[in-house]
């Protein structure tokens, strides 16, 4: 059964992290900051989805991340991860409640341990979506995330990049961590 979300099959379930670190421009101090955060994510599989003669396997995901101790967490989000056995497609459509929505892909092998998907603004097929404010002040014009499969973990490390009215050049806004199967 687990051959069906081909690579997605090992991000199925609960996870959480401590040592995720948010590098990104701080309004507050002026200054792009490295920020420490934990992180929980959940996964959940269904399918299949059928479009046409197309069978997608995918995972249902929530994830949540808090820096230092504070009560409510500083970035959500939700989504789903998708597998085309066919193709070797992996999608991730996701919305984060600033008002941007991504949808990310790329191809891997059923077996992969490590793969990447990207997106544009304005890209035909891996796109990102943006609100009005974001486009004018903090507009992602691209996205990459590489995704590490290890035995009971499993890390990403990801770049936005961001046009922002404080910066002349764009700002690479990047994370990574490292999360730990919980459930």
């Amino acid at each position: 059964m687990s051959n069906e979300w081909g690579p997605l099959w090992a991000l199925v379930g609960e996870w959480e992290a401590e040592g995720g670190l948010d590098t990104a421009f701080s309004h507050a101090e002026g200054k792009v900051l490295g920020t420490p955060y934990s992180e929980k994510v959940t996964m959940k599989p269904f399918g299949p989805v059928d479009n046409g003669s197309q069978h997608l396997y995918g995972l249902d995901y929530k994830t949540a991340m808090w820096r230092g101790s504070e009560d409510n967490p500083f970035h959500t989000e939700v989504g789903y991860w998708l597998w085309d056995a066919a193709t070797g497609e992996v999608l991730r459509g996701f919305v984060v409640p600033r008002g941007i929505t991504v949808l990310a892909g790329g191809t891997a092998a059923a077996d992969a341990t490590e793969f990447s998907l990207g997106a544009t603004l304005g890209g035909d097929q891996y796109t990102i979506g943006e609100g009005k404010y974001l486009a004018a002040n903090a507009s992602s014009l691209s996205y990459e995330v590489t995704i590490t499969v290890a035995d009971g973990t499993w890390s990403y490390s990801e770049t936005t990049m961001l046009k922002m009215k404080e910066f002349a050049e764009p700002l690479h806004h990047t994370d990574h961590n490292t999360l730990h199967k919980v459930g």
